[in-house]
């Protein structure tokens, strides 16, 4: 084979769209390296919500001392007393908190590690530090407990996980299948349809693996399968209308939103609290942040503060069967416009 017929395959095997994707997949896979490094390589507390429970001059002084702690690990406030602290933890409103008796030299530490096992050990860890400096000593109870079965409180994440890449993969299937983009509103229209059996079906089978099978989260299996359902036709409908509106390139633009961006963000391996700024303000506004959200809430906090995740999860729906239709509707008219052109 001569040089020149050489290049002549070479140009043919490697076509200038197939050269953008590759460059594409590339641009991806650092995104994901710098992503999940720069999220999880050094987990630290920054600003956690915690609570004070002590008469009035002890509070203040508790406060004062947690406010000073180096790195502003915590955002302290009073609270009235014990019975409001473990309110305030069920709902998620603060992550722990302190209980001080002056009269004695023991104080007590609530955590919930629910909510992640590597944040209640963190408080515990700042705490104990603390309160050894003041010839004190501490006691921990823990106010919502993580499973003997779920490690580290993982499984949540895992899970959301699971039904997020249900999702874009079966949306990708459905757009591929034939296909850059959707050709119709009505062929979209069934996309979508199909898709929602999926996320039902999905939605089932990870409540059940993960509660009856395996018994790794507490909670209803009725919770899970509506969460489950909704996290995988979420991530499903955005990812058929990104395909929609840029073609193949909108399933890379979905892996980008979920699994780069998304699931170092989502608090699984490490909870918010304890993520860089960036992720920590994107993650509750991504399917795998609002997904694991949810699920950490139906095991472990009484189904309690999931009204925000759950309309994030909505929207992101809501949006995904807007935009789908709307951009078949618009491919639809610009194909009969060009046929009646020619």
């Amino acid at each position: 084979m001569t040089q020149r017929t050489f290049l002549a395959e070479v140009r043919d095997a490697v076509s200038p769209r197939a050269t953008l994707l590759v460059i594409g997949v590339i641009a991806l896979q650092l995104l994901f390296i710098a992503s999940y490094v720069g999220a999880l390589h050094n987990p630290a507390p920054k600003d956690v919500p915690f609570g004070v429970v002590a008469p009035a001059a002890a509070a203040q002084q508790a406060v004062t001392r947690l406010e000073q702690l180096p790195g502003g690990p915590l955002d302290p406030r009073v609270v009235a007393d014990e019975a409001t602290a473990r309110e305030q933890i069920l709902n998620r409103d603060i992550d722990g908190a302190l209980l001080i008796d002056p009269a004695r030299t023991t104080d007590t530490l609530l955590v919930a590690s629910g909510g992640g096992t590597v944040l209640a050990n963190t408080l515990e860890k700042y705490l104990t530090a603390l309160e050894t400096s003041q010839q004190r000593t501490l006691r921990t109870v823990d106010v919502a407990p993580a499973s003997s079965e779920d490690f580290d409180g993982l499984s949540s994440f895992y899970l959301v996980v699971g039904w997020c890449v249900g999702g874009y993969l079966c949306a990708s299937i459905l757009a591929i299948s034939s296909g850059a983009r959707p050709a119709n509103p009505s062929r979209a229209a069934i996309r979508l349809l199909v898709l929602a059996l999926v996320a039902i079906v999905g939605g089932l089978g990870g409540a059940v693996i993960v509660g009856p099978v395996l018994g790794a989260l507490p909670g209803g299996v009725m919770a899970f399968w509506g969460l489950g359902s909704l996290v995988t036709f979420a991530v499903g409908a955005a990812t058929l209308a990104l395909q929609g509106l840029f073609g193949i390139v909108g399933i890379g633009l979905a892996i980008l939103i979920v699994v780069v961006l998304g699931n170092p963000s989502a608090g699984g391996a490490f909870p918010l609290p304890m993520l860089p700024p960036f992720w920590k303000a994107i993650g509750p506004a991504l399917p795998p942040g609002a997904g694991t959200w949810v699920a950490r809430s139906i095991a472990y906090f009484q189904g309690n503060a999931v009204t925000g995740a759950l309309l994030v999860l909505s929207a992101w729906a809501a949006a995904g069967i807007v935009v789908t239709l709307l951009a078949a509707r618009l491919r639809g008219r610009r194909t009969q416009g060009g046929t009646a052109v020619t």
